[in-house]
């Protein structure tokens, strides 16, 4: 039960009753004034809810893509760290500082992408890119480590190419973040979801006429409530990285790197 409490906290806000007044209001003023008018109901269809619906398509395509690449992410991480565990064969203080540095860097670095993906401004975002990338360099490094301890060339190389993977996954992983619905789309929808309650007054006016008060207020509210339950659904879905919504991409550092033992 508290979980669909959370969910509907998420789907209906301070919007839903902005909207749900604004519609209310301009219905409850076109009756008083006797302003009646029958509307077509496909042009709801073409210039609000397709676009929505349209925008939550694309947003929930791109946190599949999001959610494959920090799969790999999370693979190719868990690979290196076996490399190093696994690989060789001694058990002296090189190996074992060795293996802990992998799994320090891994942490490092999982902890860096958490911290990239709830920047708020370009700024941030720099320095925290910039941060990531010495964690990288600093991976590489802890990769040569390998060739000291006796691994061969081509394994090591092996490994290398498993931090280019990922880092190629992460290149990615931060373009889904940085690209999102076009902000003209978003904007076309939030101004038509505000205006579309108010146009429509005199049609909620004219299929309320004769009945009583309260059922004439049935479709303003349906309308206000479905407009904007659609834009908060898709507004959520158009950042998973945030780590508000229920169905955000939960990078969970400390987990991954306490189950690298298991």
């Amino acid at each position: 039960m508290k979980k669909h409490i959370k969910s509907s906290v998420n789907i209906f806000n301070w919007n839903t009753l902005i909207v749900t007044a604004l519609s209310l209001t301009s219905t409850w003023i076109c009756i008083e004034l006797g302003w009646l008018m029958d509307f077509p109901l496909t042009i709801i269809g073409i210039a609000v809810v397709f676009p929505i619906v349209f925008s939550i398509g694309g947003a929930y395509k791109r946190r599949e893509v999001a959610l494959t690449h920090y799969g790999n992410i999370k693979g190719l991480a868990r690979t290196m760290y076996f490399a190093s565990r696994d690989w060789l064969r001694d058990n002296n203080k090189e190996a074992k500082a060795n293996q802990k540095e992998f799994k320090s860097d891994i942490n490092k670095v999982f902890i860096s992408i958490r911290e990239f993906f709830l920047t708020t401004t370009k700024e941030e975002q720099n320095q925290k890119e910039t941060e990531l990338y010495r964690l990288f360099a600093k991976f590489s490094k802890t990769i040569e480590g390998l060739r000291d301890r006796g691994l061969s060339g081509s394994e090591v190389s092996r490994v290398n190419s498993h931090l280019t993977k990922m880092i190629m996954s992460f290149e990615s992983f931060k373009h889904i973040f940085q690209y999102r619905t076009p902000r003209t789309l978003r904007t076309y929808s939030k101004i038509f979801i505000y205006l579309i309650p108010i146009v429509y007054a005199p049609y909620f006016a004219y299929i309320a006429d004769g009945k009583s008060l309260v059922f004439s207020f049935v479709m303003p509210v349906l309308f206000a409530l479905i407009f904007t339950s659609l834009d908060n659904i898709q507004g959520h879905l158009e950042n998973p990285f945030d780590q508000i919504g229920e169905d955000d991409i939960k990078i969970n550092a400390e987990k991954f790197t306490d189950s690298l033992e298991l």
